[in-house]
């Protein structure tokens, strides 16, 4: 009886030790079994395609930075071995599902593609202890496991404050740590147009570049006086894009118009609907070499507050072939079948003031301004389709109506997604309400933020297909994304305050099957999760809410 009771505790003792599994995002089917494998600087990793070897290369990267050791690639190995085979065809999985088995002798990780075989790296990345060791043991398991949504994705405003290619790459780190498959970028703002366009080079020589910032919250006590500036080079993008493509993330880069262009039209005035009318600043936010610019005959500069600006780009043929050699020159450089061109918060008023546009109204028989806004989108669609592109823009374009191919991010809240997907368009769900990573994530928060409140629990409650759509209209929705305006992010590590943890409970949203998710069980995956972010020198949200 005794003997049996020990059995029995040491049985039960080996199964806790195996247990210690949070994988984040939940898989879609997970095994816990008795036992481990354990990955040292002797393990093989067994590669016999040449598609898996970035798959490879990400995995002894990632051993080497955090743990200080790498595998050895190899063809074949039957003992102490992490396999990665790709291209098997496992019944019921989609093309990114893939299996994860480990045991006492080895590792097989199967997918049904080679984003799939990455995916299940991932995992088992998950499944790595949390201390830095050269004797990494890892639970035995059986996973089956493939994404909810096909569109999973995350944005960083680079236009407010530029990041360094460095920090742009580990951000796509973070996402491809999370599954994500989706890196928007968002390269051009009122406060600073940061891509090289050879045609063009005004745009990064003046539009790259602002006399200083506002302090603190917006509409801020005055201005810091700082300059601010920086723009990615062609050479930079391709990098950028090549580093993501090897992490089965594609790269949409977001080409604002025709409003948030104020940058743009400080490079070239004739963009405006009135190149000889001074930029508007307030006289207490604006630094002093902008006043002094302004007071020595110059009339358009980049904005140095926050906010939505009237100076929009002109619906002049100048205009469109503008935008039309930028785009000839962005599809070049982004393989991406998605073109982003904003389309959000544009005023009218200068449009309504603009004898041009009130004659151009007329002639094309449009109805208003909207309408105007809507005659522009749909011409730069049709630009943008010539190319083999697709449209993607903020929801703003719903008014005067939509552009025939466009897919709409749902933005202010979920009703322009359920607008479009009701008129068969395709949907990609980021309202303010639950996956804006700008927002606060306390109430008592101590950071400079944009406000609101959206906390660890808010955006892992969000569902991305609305209540009110009925399973046809469903169909619709690509997925979801959390996004990050920078107005008050300066540095890395502010950007990381803010998406960690959130961006973790969102991976899960994206990728995990809504009767997998379970907040009480994630709250505690997290706890691991933030030992993880220690690993990987990143700074992350630690208060309570």
């Amino acid at each position: 009886m005794v003997r049996s009771l020990i059995v029995s505790l040491l049985l039960c003792s080996t199964l806790s030790f195996a247990q210690e599994v949070n994988i984040i995002p939940q898989p879609v089917q997970v095994t816990q079994n008795v036992g481990s494998f354990q990955i040292n600087p002797q393990t093989s990793l067994v590669v016999t395609s040449k598609e898996d070897k970035s798959t490879a290369d990400f995995l002894n990267k990632y051993l080497s930075d955090y743990y200080g050791f790498k595998l050895a690639i190899v063809k074949k190995a039957d003992k102490n071995a992490i396999k990665l085979t790709s291209g098997k065809l496992i019944a019921g999985l989609k093309s990114e599902g893939y299996t994860l088995k480990s045991g006492k002798n080895r590792v097989l990780i199967d997918g049904n593609s080679p984003v799939g075989t990455f995916y299940g790296m991932q995992t088992l990345i998950q499944l790595l202890p949390v201390e830095k060791s050269n004797n990494l043991k890892i639970a035995s398991v059986d996973v089956k496991d493939e994404p909810r949504f096909v569109y999973r994705g995350a944005m960083l405003d680079v236009g407010r404050h530029f990041f360094p290619v460095s920090f742009v790459k580990k951000y796509i780190d973070y996402l491809a740590l999370h599954k994500m498959n989706y890196f928007h970028w968002h390269l051009t703002e009122d406060q600073g147009w940061r891509i090289e366009i050879k045609k063009y080079p005004k745009l990064t020589e003046i539009g790259s570049k602002r006399n200083g910032s506002i302090i603190g919250r917006y509409p801020g006590t005055g201005s810091d006086n700082t300059p601010e500036g920086g723009f990615y080079t062609q050479e930079e993008v391709k990098d950028i894009v090549k580093y993501a493509s090897d992490r089965f993330i594609t790269v949409i880069p977001e080409i604002e118009m025709p409003g948030h262009s104020s940058a743009a039209i400080a490079a070239y005035p004739q963009l405006s609907c009135f190149p000889d009318e001074k930029t508007q600043l307030s006289d207490k936010m604006i630094s002093d070499k902008s006043k002094q610019e302004l007071a020595n005959g110059r009339t358009k500069i980049v904005q140095e507050t926050w906010g939505v600006f009237t100076d929009v780009y002109a619906p002049t043929e100048y205009t469109f072939k503008f935008l039309q050699d930028v785009i000839d020159e962005v599809v070049a450089l982004f393989p991406s079948k998605y073109i982003h061109v904003g389309g959000d918060e544009s005023p009218k008023d200068a449009w309504k003031r603009s004898e041009f546009c009130q004659k151009m109204i007329k002639e094309k028989g449009l109805k208003d301004e909207h309408e105007l806004q809507s005659y522009f989108i749909q011409r730069m669609e049709k630009y943008i389709n010539s190319k083999g592109r697709t449209l993607i823009g903020w929801d703003e374009i719903l008014e005067g109506g939509l552009a025939p191919n466009a897919i709409v991010m749902s933005w202010r809240g979920e009703k322009g997604g359920i607008t479009a997907a009701k008129e068969k368009h395709q949907v990609i769900m980021t309202p303010n309400s639950h996956v804006y990573l700008d927002h606060s994530q306390t109430k008592n928060e101590k950071e400079v933020t944009i406000g609101g409140f959206t906390n660890l629990e808010r955006i892992y409650s969000y569902e991305p297909v609305p209540k009110e759509m009925n399973e046809q209209d469903a169909k619709y929705i690509l997925g979801a994304q959390g996004n990050i305006w920078t107005e008050y992010m300066q540095t890395p590590a502010k950007v990381e305050y803010m998406i960690f943890p959130r961006l973790s409970a969102l991976s899960e949203v994206l990728w995990s099957p809504k009767e997998n998710k379970n907040w009480s069980e994630f709250q505690a995956k997290v706890e691991t999760q933030k030992k993880r972010y220690t690993i990987w020198g990143a700074n992350y949200f630690k208060e309570k809410e």
